[in-house]
């Protein structure tokens, strides 16, 4: 036990190594070879301590090629690499990526690129370039489109990846990459400068989502590709917070742009600080007063103005470009203050901002009255009239005037970018017939700020939708292919999130319908929102109040005011004061209708589309929401209609600085990604995988033409008998065949060795082949003889049958003659009395000897009537023996008159004999009685045990029924157990909340929540210990042992055998839980319940009744009782031998196994037990099985015999401790 090498819990590390040293009822005790807190030797539960490998500084590639597959595990793998600049590891056929936020030298060369070109997975180091080439490669052989789906939180490396898959794809294979392949390789800088954002947790945040498409012809050429975008946070355009900046390019044009550019667009002179829209946020550039290794606003401009130019933007165009992006900081700085002069509560433009006004209306091409007006007022139409009705203008206030001004500029950016994107998807060329494509997606990751809006919930419920169908692509998907394969691997349970994304969407009542439902009502508010929310849902698990959170700055917001969301990563709280104003996209019709009809600036009147017919104060409801979900169902429609890769992107810390692992956070990553869950199914599943038609035709042209012409099923299975796999790598399936992880690049590699070893391998399968054939003909040959076998039986009983039938037929004939012919044969019995009857008769006894004759010879000539006349009908030969009958009957009552006196005198004589023979009975009754007596005297003490046996049978049955009616707490028990999952996942995110932005956590909120150091007793545990005399909890393995072996003290002493065996039982399920893949317990499940493997402490049905007996229930039996148990056992399949139990009390005090061939094993408690049963008698199931129990002297008798010593019981050692 003390050798256990185990890994320990830890917030900050994840897990710490150390070794098992004591056991106890709830906790186990571990020595650290890390201190955790103030000490190296803590107490912790059960479920926090997992089996590590015998070297843990060995690192794999594959986490699938651990001995032990578990998180702990897999976090120090990925930590060891990490520290040796290896960034990428696999778990079976998924990359997981830590971004190490510095260049490694190499790494992505064009060199790197040759290497993995049409390598196997596997065969080379882990690499992102392997999940491209394996795409490239599933494409070309299954024809069918592939998706690698990014993933990660902000900051994990999710753009860069992406832009390395881009270019390994589009770079022909080593070489430079042609005109189409260099248009999509342009595309990620013009995105990354019009899309991504410095945040306070990634420098170049992607603040969109975009799904890339590079189409492919049936020659494997790329041949054009395709972009779609989703979400562009249009807040950002104008706000952030002090450390973040707004979106690259407002940057780039003022760090890069040359000064006549910026003198034509009203830049030049002008420093970051002049702009309302990026004073507010961090005003440096990078290059400069920050740095980056990716981003450098000078470089990036000149690398946007290269990649525009090779995609066919024009001059002119980009200058259009650009003048839109200047009008959107200068538009930013006109500000407003009320109107004195104006009666209904109106506003004006500020003097001080009556240039940039002046600035802005240039770019835009409207007048600058025009715009002033636009920008101060509405324009609304009376109900009647139709077009032709009275319009009027409404004054705004300040607000509603900064309101509109701040639309504008969103809806120009916006419209901007979406331009953007359509003229890159313009100069690539797309063919949707007749070609296959490799599309990447890469959206913004899992977002969780102090405070969160309506952007962070939108990009959270994407991701939602992205975890649920990982779950359902890699984890069910997976499992139902096995089931339909018919491999019987057994099923996994994961944590599914549907319930989430029903909240969130379900139709009519869910978040987002609440919204839009919201958002259409006369004056909507985010308090009436927030509240019908709360309402709607007062008990959903996955819901609310922010008060409950564990951030003590979210219980500040009032209940009307936020709400609170536990994510698949966590639990975080949304503020929803600006969810209806960012989930309404439309702008008010005079300022649409501002820049559609009186723009001369014809680029920007061409982003806003032909004018509206209509005019209206009020806004246009257009739902972002609404389109937003539209758009990913689409996306998750593509996804699934593809085959799909994935990409874990993991951040190691939270500052985001080089060669710093903080094990804590990316535990958490790993566990929201729901990596462990993939552990369990890669442990048992095979994630490689073949189809038998292309396994035959990659490997046939390396076969001579005679292996080449097989069947491919038969091909292939001739192909792995020849080459010895082993059989525990690799299944086949009813189309395909199935590896273990990591053993089809050894068959590949096998494949593809020297002509010598491929010649040898030739001749093997020829053997095989060969051999297999003349199996076919004996086995052909064999199923002859079997039917000519079949034939001859046949035939044997067609006689039989048609003996039968004549048998039957002819009993029909006659039966009626053999039936009068017996009748006459029972009657002439009756007859021969009546003659002896006669002959004893005294008195006219020559008459009566007459009559009887005569009656004979009746008799004699129906029977000779019978025989003779074969036509005989039923009826005459019924009539015949009635006559007969009639004779008979008459005779025997004239006898009767005759033999009265006799009778009488023979009556008498025979009562005498009658008593006689009464009374000889009634002595053979006695005798009897006395021989019952003694045998049951002997056998009275097996008649008492199989009594017991049953009255604890019948009380069992009791109890059980009585189990079942509370059954249903089960259920509870195991909503609880989610319930402490998850809440264990919201103080992991917390913490790390609290660690980057300085908040607090504070345990002690009324969330319902217990410590993330405390552990829900069972109820059976607490109720077991209430009321109890000596509370053991506190005391040590060894102490409890040695108070067994030498305690006087009963009460003390069954005390402590209680708490002894309990921790037993916890230790050996532990130990059972955490056993390698190698151990034998899994192979003896599978057998009979009386198996018993070495490591076993009893036979398997002994084990079977644990779970059946109700815990709560009192113990049957005495505690000071003793009962003897003796069933069978079986060993290695082979051996059977005996099992022996001597039970003191409720617990085994000696036991005993006589195997036939070896030496007889005698354990004894206080000495042996780690090796010895740890269940109570009533948990044994032994007093109910019929034939188990035993008396005394036969165990006593075995005992003795194999050199067993005398048992103090310990009533006995405290009467020889007071002598």
């Amino acid at each position: 036990m003390s050798s256990q090498k185990v890994w320990v819990s830890e917030p900050k590390e994840g897990f710490v190594l150390g070794f098992i040293i004591d056991l106890g009822s709830d906790r186990v005790t571990v020595s650290t070879e890390k201190k955790i807190g103030s000490s190296s030797t803590v107490q912790v539960p059960y479920e926090s301590v997992y089996p590590a490998e015998d070297d843990s500084e060995q690192d794999y590639d594959d986490n699938c090629s651990l001995m032990y597959l578990n998180e702990a595990t897999l976090l120090n793998n990925i930590r060891i690499r990490f520290n040796k600049n290896q960034i990428y590891t696999y778990i079976a056929n998924m990359l997981i990526a830590v971004n190490p936020y510095v260049d490694i030298k190499n790494l992505y060369s064009r060199e790197t690129i040759k290497r993995y070109q049409g390598k196997s997975l596997g065969t080379l180091p882990p690499h992102v370039f392997a999940i491209g080439d394996k795409s490239f490669r599933d494409m070309k052989t299954t024809k069918q489109s592939q998706s690698i789906i990014v993933s990660g939180e902000s900051g994990a490396g999710k753009t860069e990846s992406t832009k390395y898959i881009l270019r390994y794809l589009c770079e022909s294979w080593g070489s430079a990459a042609g005109p189409i392949e260099q248009k999509i390789l342009d595309a990620n800088p013009v995105l990354e400068s019009f899309g991504n954002a410095k945040t306070t947790r990634n420098n170049n945040s992607s603040r969109f989502g975009k799904f890339i498409e590079i189409h492919f012809e049936q020659m494997s050429k790329v041949t054009g590709g395709y972009i779609s975008h989703y979400l562009l946070e249009k807040s950002r355009i104008c706000s952030q917070s002090s450390s973040e900046r707004n979106y690259h390019i407002f940057y780039q044009l003022m760090a890069g742009g040359p000064s006549p550019l910026k003198q034509k667009l009203g830049l030049e002179g002008k420093t970051l600080k002049d702009f309302r829209y990026l004073n507010r946020g961090l005003c440096e550039f990078f290059g400069q007063s920050l740095s980056d290794p990716i981003v450098h606003d000078i470089k990036d401009f000149q690398n946007l103005e290269k990649s525009l130019e090779h995609l066919e933007i024009l001059a002119g165009d980009r200058l259009s470009i650009y003048t839109v992006v200047a009008s959107v900081l200068h538009l930013g700085n006109v500000d407003f203050e009320d109107d004195p002069d104006d009666t209904r509560g109106g506003c004006r433009v500020k003097d001080a901002t009556e240039s940039s006004l002046k600035l802005a209306a240039s770019l835009i091409g409207v007048d600058i009255d025009e715009l002033r007006t636009s920008l101060t007022s509405r324009v609304m139409q009376t109900a009647k009239g139709g077009l032709k009705g009275t319009v009027i203008m409404v004054p705004l206030k300040t607000y509603e005037a900064a309101n509109a001004r701040d639309a504008l500029a969103k809806a120009m950016y916006s419209r901007l970018f979406d331009y953007i994107v359509s003229r890159i998807n313009q100069s690539i060329p797309f063919k949707s017939l007749n070609t296959t494509y490799i599309g990447v997606l890469d959206i913004a990751g899992f977002e969780y700020f102090t405070i969160n809006s309506f952007e962070q919930f939108c990009i959270n419920y994407c991701n939602e939708k992205l975890q649920q169908f990982f779950n359902e692509r890699v984890l069910s998907d997976e499992q139902n292919l096995y089931e339909k394969e018919q491999l019987g691997v057994p099923k996994i349970e994961y944590i599914d999130n549907s319930d989430c994304i029903e909240l969130i969407e379900r139709n009519p009542r869910g978040i987002l319908s609440i919204l839009d439902e919201e958002s259409k009502l006369p004056k909507p508010t985010a308090g009436h929102f927030t509240s019908e929310i709360h309402k709607q849902y007062p008990n959903h698990f996955r819901l609310a109040l922010p008060r409950k959170s564990k951030i003590k700055e979210h219980r500040e917001i009032r209940d009307d005011e936020g709400f609170l969301v536990r994510h698949f990563a966590g639990a975080v709280c949304y503020s929803t004061a600006q969810f209806i104003e960012k989930n309404n996209d439309a702008l008010h019709a005079s300022l649409e209708g501002l820049v559609q009809e009186q723009s001369g600036n014809q680029f920007l009147k061409g982003l806003f589309g032909k004018a509206s017919t209509q005019v209206s104060g009020k806004l246009v409801y257009v739902s972002v929401a609404s389109k937003f979900r539209s758009q990913l169902a689409e996306l998750l429609d593509k996804l699934r209609g593809t085959g799909t890769s994935f990409i874990r992107c993991i951040k190691p810390n939270a500052k985001m600085i080089q060669g710093v692992f903080e094990g804590g956070q990316i535990l958490s990553q790993l566990q929201s990604a729901g990596m462990t869950s993939v552990l369990e199914l890669m442990q048992r599943g095979y994630p490689s995988r073949v189809q038998f038609s292309s396994l035959y035709s990659t490997y046939k042209g390396l076969l001579p033409p005679k292996l080449s012409n097989l069947d491919p099923r038969f091909f292939c299975r001739a192909l792995f008998k020849a080459l010895g796999l082993s059989e525990e790598d690799f299944k086949f399936g009813l189309t395909r065949v199935f590896f273990r992880p990591g053993k089809f690049k050894e068959f590949d590699q096998i494949m593809r060795t020297d002509p010598e070893s491929l010649k040898q391998m030739v001749s093997r399968v020829t053997k095989w082949i060969l051999h297999s054939k003349w199996k076919k003909s004996i086995y052909g040959a064999v199923s002859v003889i079997k039917l000519k076998n079949k034939i001859v039986y046949r035939r044997e009983n067609l006689l039989v049958i048609q003996k039968t039938v004549r048998m039957y037929l002819a009993k029909k004939k006659h039966r009626p003659r053999i039936q009068g012919l017996n009748r006459i044969r029972n009657l002439n019995s009756q007859v021969q009395s009546l003659e002896q009857t006669a002959q004893k008769l005294k008195k006219n006894k020559e008459a009566g000897q007459g009559d009887v004759k005569k009656l004979q010879a009746d008799l004699i000539a129906a029977t000779q009537k019978i025989k003779s006349n074969p036509n005989l009908g039923p009826k005459e030969i019924e009539k015949l023996c009635q006559d007969l009958f009639s004779k008979c009957e008459m005779l025997v009552k004239s006898m009767s008159q005759r033999a009265e006196s006799e009778r009488i005198a023979e009556e008498q004589e025979r009562a005498r004999k009658v008593r006689e023979e009464m009374e000889r009975q009634k002595r053979e009754k006695e005798e009897q009685e006395r021989a019952r007596i003694l045998e049951e005297e002997n056998r009275k003490k097996k008649a008492e045990i199989e009594a017991r046996r049953k009255k604890e049978e019948a009380e069992m049955a009791i109890k059980l029924k009585t189990q079942k009616t509370v059954g249903g707490k089960s259920e509870e028990d195991h909503a609880s157990i989610v319930m402490l999952e998850q809440d264990k996942r919201d103080t992991e995110l917390a913490m790390r909340l609290a660690a980057e932005n300085n908040a607090t956590v504070d345990y002690s909120s009324d969330s319902g929540s217990t410590g993330s150091g405390s552990l829900r007793r069972n109820n059976a545990v607490i109720n077991s210990r209430a009321g109890k005399k000596h509370d053991l909890s506190g005391w040590k393995y060894s102490e409890l042992r040695d108070t067994i072996n030498t305690s006087c003290d009963v009460e003390l002493l069954e005390a402590c055998r209680e708490e002894f065996h309990r921790r037993l039982k916890v230790y050996h399920a532990w130990k059972a839980r955490n056993s390698s893949r190698n151990s034998g317990i899994s192979a003896a499940a599978s057998r009979g319940p009386d198996i018993m493997e070495e490591q076993q402490r009893a036979p398997k049905s002994v084990y079977q009744h644990q779970h059946i007996y109700p815990t709560s229930a009192p113990s049957p039996t005495p505690s000071d009782s003793q009962r003897y148990f003796r069933i069978p056992f079986t060993k290695d399949g082979q051996n059977k031998g005996l099992w022996y139990a001597h039970f003191d009390g409720q617990f085994i005090a000696r036991q005993m196994e006589i195997p036939p061939s070896r030496e007889a094993t005698l354990l004894i408690a206080g000495r042996d037990d780690m090796q010895m049963c740890e269940l109570k008698l009533n948990e044994t199931g032994l007093t109910r099985k019929r034939g188990a129990e035993i008396l005394e002297y036969e165990f006593e008798k075995e005992w003795s015999k194999h050199g067993g010593e005398r048992y103090i019981r310990p009533a006995e050692r405290a009467s020889l401790a007071n002598k």
